[in-house]
């Protein structure tokens, strides 16, 4: 076998990591994103995302065709992380919060600049949120995000952005004065909110998540339409939030 032989396949699989590591850091990559990152032809490029939801490490999405993080791609990420005891003793409250609320359920935790869904609840209603689980998105913008975020100073939020607030929706902060205030505001009722600024037409609430020495662990947030998050639904979702929250503290003690 010649060395260009057996230097193929290695390039390949480089390749396919690579794109693996771009979906670490983005919800979703097209075949000219992978082609510009790795300086391929479309072809190769497409071969190789081809190849990947092959084996379910990615899924392509029907209507834009873009590539996001597959079924196995987030078991293998998610499986370490399986035996923390947040994710696993949440599991049945989570169950049992959606069934009350019937809204879609997440547990986050904070992952550098940006909030992991590690697992969640979808709704059982026909219009719904759909679950995110393994997704990393920027905290910031997320209702999650922000509840953990509370936790830092204003100087250890602005070392995670060096590059600045990203922008994902119209809506999105992205200044640090706002993003300050905003983070004020968390730390004063207890909750963060999300109003379209991580997806457009998508409001949540959520509330931390702290183990027993009082660290926020992760966060617990309420999904929902935006016409079914407004000022008279929210007081009762951040009870429902709060009291779900409270519980799996309880089975963390």
């Amino acid at each position: 076998m010649s060395d260009a032989s057996r230097g193929y396949p290695i390039e390949s699989v480089e390749r396919a990591l690579r794109i693996l590591l771009m979906l670490r850091d983005q919800p979703s990559v097209r075949v000219t994103d992978v082609s510009q990152a790795l300086g391929v032809s479309r072809s190769t490029a497409h071969r190789l995302l081809a190849t990947l939801a092959c084996h379910g490490f990615v899924s392509q999405d029907r209507l834009t065709k873009a590539y996001r993080a597959g079924r196995v791609f987030i078991e293998v990420g998610l499986a370490t992380v399986g035996d923390l005891d947040v994710r696993r003793k949440a599991r049945q409250h989570l169950v049992e919060l959606s069934a009350e609320v019937r809204e879609t359920v997440n547990l986050l935790v904070l992952e550098g600049a940006g909030s992991r869904f590690i697992d969640g609840v979808e709704s059982d209603r026909v219009l719904r949120v759909s679950l995110r689980t393994g997704t990393l998105l920027p905290a910031s913008t997320t209702s999650g995000g922000r509840a953990l975020l509370a936790e830092l100073s204003s100087a250890e939020v602005r070392a995670l952005y060096q590059d600045g607030l990203p922008r994902l929706t119209a809506h999105t902060i992205t200044d640090f004065a706002t993003l300050d205030r905003e983070l004020a505001l968390v730390r004063r009722r207890g909750y963060a909110v999300n109003r379209g600024e991580s997806e457009a037409d998508l409001s949540a609430v959520a509330v931390a998540v702290r183990d027993r020495m009082g660290r926020a662990v992760a966060a617990l947030a309420i999904s929902s339409l935006a016409s079914r998050m407004g000022a008279d639904q929210l007081p009762a979702l951040v009870d429902a939030a709060r009291r779900c929250a409270a519980r799996i503290e309880a089975d963390l003690a």
